[in-house]
């Protein structure tokens, strides 16, 4: 199969992700800017899960550029990708709407964290980046129970840390 249908369907999911989570983003009660505060946990919670999908994305389109052919084990794999992204509007709106408490943060992690046998990890997790994330996530996914405010900043740290694509593709399509 070529790569085409599987770029489509994936731009389509991730589109979807998207909208969801700015459709759960509620119209404050009020006309002054005090009317915000309330919503402020949930729009935080909200940029910080449209930078995570932007940068899957991103990422995912930078990988497909260098694919030809599209088999079933590379479907399999991308729709393992889509599951856990499907949950990120779930996390993002329970983490938001209960100002950050320990379960939903730590859950959050548990969405973006791929164990070292995860089709994800296999692809990209052999090099310093993709261990470093692994690791930061499950330190991550721990605090939260301790403090939750400083697993978010780890998890702004893994998203800054891979907001630049992966230099190797980039070299691979433009030499």
């Amino acid at each position: 199969m070529l790569k085409g249908r599987l770029e489509a369907f994936s731009d389509g999911v991730i589109a979807i992700i998207i909208t969801i989570m700015v459709l759960e983003l509620k119209v404050p009660h009020g006309n002054d800017l005090a009317a915000l505060r309330p919503l402020i946990p949930v729009f935080l919670s909200y940029v910080l899960s449209f930078i995570y999908i932007g940068i899957y994305w991103n990422n995912h389109h930078h990988l497909l550029q260098v694919v030809r052919l599209v088999n079933g084990r590379i479907l399999w794999a991308n729709l393992h990708l889509l599951f856990w992204l499907s949950l990120v509007p779930f996390v993002t709106g329970w983490m938001g709407e209960n100002n950050f408490a320990a379960l939903p943060v730590a859950l959050y992690g548990i969405i973006f964290h791929h164990g070292k046998d995860s089709p994800l990890a296999i692809a990209v997790g052999k090099d310093f980046k993709g261990k470093i994330s692994m690791i930061v996530y499950a330190i991550a996914i721990l605090l939260a129970f301790v403090n939750s405010w400083l697993a978010c900043v780890l998890y702004i740290l893994v998203a800054i840390m891979w907001l630049i694509p992966d230099r190797r593709i980039e070299r691979i399509l433009f030499p």
